[in-house]
């Protein structure tokens, strides 16, 4: 199966978050686990989305929820080394918000992965997505 690369929208990056690889993020193999990067992931997102006002509860009057994930690793890291998260949001599309991170070791700038997740917004009536509401992608839009 041929590996397509996630490609970080740099000229998106809203906001930069720091972290530390704490010893219980670590996995048998001795660096950080994939549990424990999604949980790290989740935190800078929601530090992000703090920075321009939002919650993830409550984006433009709905919720959201993880429709995908997608995590490619490019290196090791180890408690305690020193992280910073980049965060970029794109346009988002009619019903999904694509949210970028990528995670770089301080020490050496080395990016250690890159992901992608994609929200979607659900009316809690219903259950089922919604469109992203315009005053949601004009806020997004002046994050830029």
């Amino acid at each position: 199966m041929e590996r397509v690369r996630l490609s970080f929208p740099v000229d998106e990056v809203m906001h930069r978050h720091p972290l530390t690889v704490r010893i219980t993020d670590m996995n048998y193999g001795r660096h950080l686990g994939h549990d424990a990067l999604i949980s790290l992931l989740h935190e800078a997102r929601v530090a992000a989305l703090a920075s321009r006002g939002l919650h993830e509860w409550d984006l433009g009057g709905f919720p959201c929820v993880a429709a995908d994930l997608a995590v490619q690793y490019q290196a090791e890291t180890r408690w305690p080394d020193a992280l910073v998260v980049e965060t970029a949001i794109p346009a988002p599309a009619r019903k999904a918000i694509g949210v970028y991170h990528r995670i770089l070791r301080e020490a050496d700038d080395a990016t250690v992965a890159t992901a992608r997740i994609n929200l979607m917004l659900i009316d809690p009536a219903t259950g089922r997505p919604v469109a992203i509401p315009e005053a949601l992608r004009d806020t997004l839009a002046g994050a830029r």
